[in-house]
């Protein structure tokens, strides 16, 4: 008995180990921050995680992000590293007012958050340019996350960062969007309730950059040592530098310092971040550099002090200031943490949608819903807008994150049309955009490309190839190649692809990087649709 006891429980562990070695690898395949050797190398997200803010609780984590008008909005993303980071939620499954984005507001919406933890609980504070300042706050950072309270209403206040004072006192500082105030590059601190929930009205300008620093905005608050610290960029998003201002009152006047700069290094605009340390006490700067149509991409920066200065990155001329590093030694966290990234792959067998997906305005239950166990994911082909000239307007876009300089994005998905007009679409998004799809014309299934150019200013659909479709389901492909150069191609049998069309430049959204997804659309309005099934979406590298 007791040979049989051993046999069978070395089976049950031999069939647990097989089927963990089973599992799918759910780390990107095409970029990894992590090098495995004790070093990082950045961008340690080349994903579109604009205007970056952390936190640490304890041992752990946490970040968001601009959101913009993609939803569900602010990303909340957790490492015990500081290198690899998981995407667990977002603080916002639909942005209110709802009434207004429920259609794209491509530029407006969730601008830079802040988040924060105080007394047991995770507060995000998040600015609507054309609303104002909001609070959402939850006691797990996976959620639930409460309802959105305007904290002060107003067009153009962004930036809010809350400082919690040794008595008791809470302050907010926070910026203008010249676009709506109609006055920029000045830093507010208005003093808070102590729960934080709203402003007292006696706010006061604290630093004017207008001469030197123009377009100074995104404040973080911070007290170290006696000395309260507003780390703010300034410059332009694209062409900045990382400003700290500090001062032993907390109205100022304010003392100033630009501590990191692109310099020699091709980091251009280096700005716009955190400051967070590890129990160990080294202390570390996240901050984001705008890469075109990637988007806003994510960097880490060592960061020491001295003379109660913050200094970031290395000073490689010996001007005082710091540049980005390239690759370095991983923080010292007490520990080594698995790799972790955020999903790309979407398998569509669960009874979710994979949590990297996101629409362009508030989704509706008709735009689309997972099937569970019988393993696809399903779009309903909408009506076209009124008057439709492009894609910009469209709500039932679902995309992800370009997640790489280079990479292959393949799918596959059954089309089942009923009637012409209707149209199932891969697409990569921006203000210029391209895409394969298939379309029902005249009773036959026809593969085309499209392209459009400045879609937000109207302009039209350009159709530059076409073919015939037999059958109904098809594998659709898109490369992406250094420069976010991108060529699209079908196949009727998941080996053989065609390449369809022209080269494509992506470019930017409105404040977002260029996007990849699917749409289905039809003509005219019916009391049923056509749908297609997604089957799957697979990024890897690209194959030669």
């Amino acid at each position: 008995m007791k040979r049989k006891a051993k046999f069978f429980l070395l089976l049950i562990i031999g069939l647990a180990f097989v089927s963990a070695q089973a599992q799918p690898d759910e780390r990107s395949k095409v970029w990894i921050a992590d090098n495995g050797d004790g070093t990082y190398t950045n961008p340690i997200l080349h994903a579109d995680y604009s205007d970056p803010d952390v936190v640490r609780v304890g041992d752990d984590y946490y970040m968001t992000s601009s959101s913009f008008n993609c939803v569900p909005g602010l990303p909340v993303l957790h490492s015990k590293d500081l290198v690899n980071w998981e995407l667990i939620t977002y603080a916002l499954p639909k942005q209110p007012p709802f009434e207004v984005f429920d259609q794209p507001q491509h530029g407006n919406g969730v601008w830079a958050p802040c988040i924060r933890y105080h007394e047991g609980e995770f507060y995000i504070y998040y600015p609507d340019p054309d609303f104002g300042i909001y609070l959402t706050k939850a006691k797990d950072p996976k959620g639930p996350w409460s309802e959105p309270i305007l904290v002060r209403g107003g067009e153009g206040l962004i930036d809010p960062s809350p400082l919690w004072d040794d008595d008791g006192k809470a302050y907010l500082v926070y910026a203008f969007a010249g676009s709506r105030a109609g006055v920029k590059s000045v830093l507010l601190v208005s003093e808070m309730t102590p729960d934080g929930t709203q402003l007292l009205d006696n706010d006061v300008v604290v630093f004017d950059g207008t001469e030197a620093h123009p377009t100074v905005e995104g404040p973080k608050f911070y007290k170290r040592n006696g000395y309260y610290y507003i780390f703010a960029p300034a410059g332009g998003v694209s062409t900045g530098w990382q400003l700290i201002l500090r001062s032993k009152n907390i109205y100022g006047p304010y003392e100033e310092k630009v501590t990191l700069e692109q310099g020699s290094t091709d980091i251009n605009g280096p700005h716009q971040g955190a400051w967070v340390d590890t129990p160990s006490g080294e202390d570390w700067f996240i901050h984001f550099q705008d890469k075109e149509a990637y988007g806003r991409i994510v960097h880490l920066q060592p960061m020491s002090w001295k003379d109660d200065w913050p200094v970031m990155g290395v000073d490689h001329d010996g001007n005082g200031i710091g540049e980005p590093v390239a690759t370095y030694q991983k923080p010292n966290v007490g520990g080594k943490y698995p790799v972790v990234t955020p999903p790309e792959d979407d398998e569509f067998n669960t009874h979710e949608l994979g949590i990297q997906w996101q629409w362009h305005a508030n989704p509706k239950l008709t735009y689309g819903y997972p099937s569970g166990n019988l393993g696809y994911y399903r779009l309903n082909c909408k009506p076209r807008t009124e008057n439709f000239v492009n894609l910009w307007p469209v709500p039932n876009l679902l995309l992800q994150k370009l997640p790489a300089e280079e990479f292959m994005a393949t799918t596959k998905l059954t089309f089942n049309p009923r009637a012409d007009g209707e149209e199932i679409g891969f697409i990569v998004m921006g203000e210029d955009y391209q895409y394969i799809s298939l379309k029902q014309v005249g009773g036959q299934l026809v593969a085309r490309v499209v392209q459009c150019k400045n879609a937000r200013l109207g302009g039209e659909e350009n159709e530059l190839d076409q073919q015939n479709f037999e059958g109904n389901t098809v594998w659709f492909r898109v490369k992406v190649k250094a420069g976010a150069i991108c060529r699209f191609s079908f196949s009727a049998d998941g080996r053989k692809f065609t390449e369809m069309g022209a080269d494509f430049s992506a470019v930017p959204g409105r404040w977002i990087g260029a996007k990849v997804g699917f749409f289905a659309l039809r003509d005219g309005v019916t009391n049923d649709s056509g749908t297609t099934d997604i089957d799957w979406f697979r990024v890897e590298k690209i194959k030669q």
